[in-house]
């Protein structure tokens, strides 16, 4: 979907840029999403995605990776070793490959469907 700015929300986040300008920056470090953004000024303080870009990295890569060693062993039927140095690195790979965009999907996600200005006020 496209945002009003005419920036695709979901294509800012997949390249960690600011879903709302699709230029300023998503994250400060590895993980650690800046408080605003230093091109269009977006406040990202009030959005939180908790654990849920890693609830769905763990399920992508974990599916891919035990599919795919399931698919080698049942085809080749090699030593555990070589499962080991090839399946290990493959899903920490995949893991941390997948957690920045996952994340910044997710926070795309909530700017484009207004999560952040929803209040718990009762």
């Amino acid at each position: 979907m496209i945002h009003p700015a005419g920036v695709n929300t979901i294509a800012a986040g997949l390249l960690s840029r600011c879903p709302n300008c699709g230029k300023g920056r998503l994250f400060a470090g590895f993980l650690k999403v800046v408080d605003h953004c230093t091109v269009c000024g977006f406040d990202f303080s009030k959005l939180n995605t908790g654990d849920g870009a890693a609830i769905f990295v763990m399920q992508i890569a974990g599916g891919l990776v035990v599919f795919t060693a399931l698919f080698v062993e049942i085809a080749v039927s090699p030593p555990m070793w070589v499962h080991l140095i090839v399946f290990l690195p493959l899903v920490l790979v995949l893991s941390l490959g997948l957690m920045r965009p996952g994340k910044g999907v997710m926070i795309a996600l909530q700017v484009r469907n207004r999560a952040g200005e929803a209040s718990s006020d009762a």
